[in-house]
């Protein structure tokens, strides 16, 4: 895609975040790498549902800004970080979903398998030490976990997910939060119940034989061919 459709879609998922609830306030950062390299993303200081495409921040992927305006999301350090371990993920999402979040201040993760659309469409959740936000410190907590995992619980700090595209990098944030609903319901009724681990093991296989295709439609966005 054009940068300029690029700057609209990343726009419609923050209002889309915004509108699920799933940041408030100044809460969460978006961002895509572009066919240049360079990194797009939300700027510091404004609520989701206010940015726009001119508010949008480019930066080279070392984090030198290109554009003039307003200064890049103060979390911009862990896109970058993740963005220089992946050279798979175009798009990262981090909003502060309600109950996903909960999960990661009691100290939770999501890596029992009991959902078979979270081993699917996330893989298994790990919980991210808690590590200060805005700060070089939490790309260095997420490192462990970057090479393996798509969706990821902070402790006490939100959620991440990343994606060959920014479509699926925002299905991954909104079905982390369905997900989070659905296991704090099923904990008031009663223990979950983990799937047999060969129902676990073809999920996991369909995972990798999507995974082409995922990857596929980012690089068809990439090139422009979505448009």
């Amino acid at each position: 895609m054009s940068p300029a459709r690029i700057a609209e879609e990343l726009v419609a998922v923050c209002c889309r975040l915004y509108d699920r609830g799933l940041i408030a306030g100044q809460d969460g950062n978006v961002s895509v790498r572009l066919a240049s390299g360079h990194i797009l993303v939300t700027p510091a200081g404004l609520s989701k549902v206010d940015v726009s495409p001119d508010s949008l921040v480019e930066l080279t992927p070392e984090g030198v800004r290109v554009t003039d305006g307003l200064a890049a999301s103060s979390e911009v350090g862990m896109h970058l970080s993740i963005y220089r371990a992946r050279p798979d993920v175009r798009a990262v999402v981090h909003a502060h979903p309600p109950v996903a979040t909960a999960y990661g201040v009691a100290g939770r993760d999501f890596m029992d398998a009991v959902l078979p659309e979270v081993i699917f469409h996330l893989g298994s959740v790990p919980l991210v030490p808690f590590a200060l936000p805005g700060t070089p410190a939490l790309g260095d907590a997420m490192a462990p976990f970057l090479a393996e995992h798509d969706a990821f619980l902070l402790a006490s700090h939100g959620a991440t997910t990343v994606g060959p595209s920014l479509r699926l990098a925002h299905q991954r944030m909104e079905s982390l939060e369905h997900a989070a609903r659905i296991l704090h319901t099923a904990s008031m009724i009663g223990p979950a119940t983990r799937l047999r681990d060969e129902d676990v093991a073809a999920l996991r296989r369909a995972r990798e034989a999507a995974r082409a295709g995922w990857e596929a439609e980012g690089a068809r966005q990439e090139a422009g061919e979505d448009e």
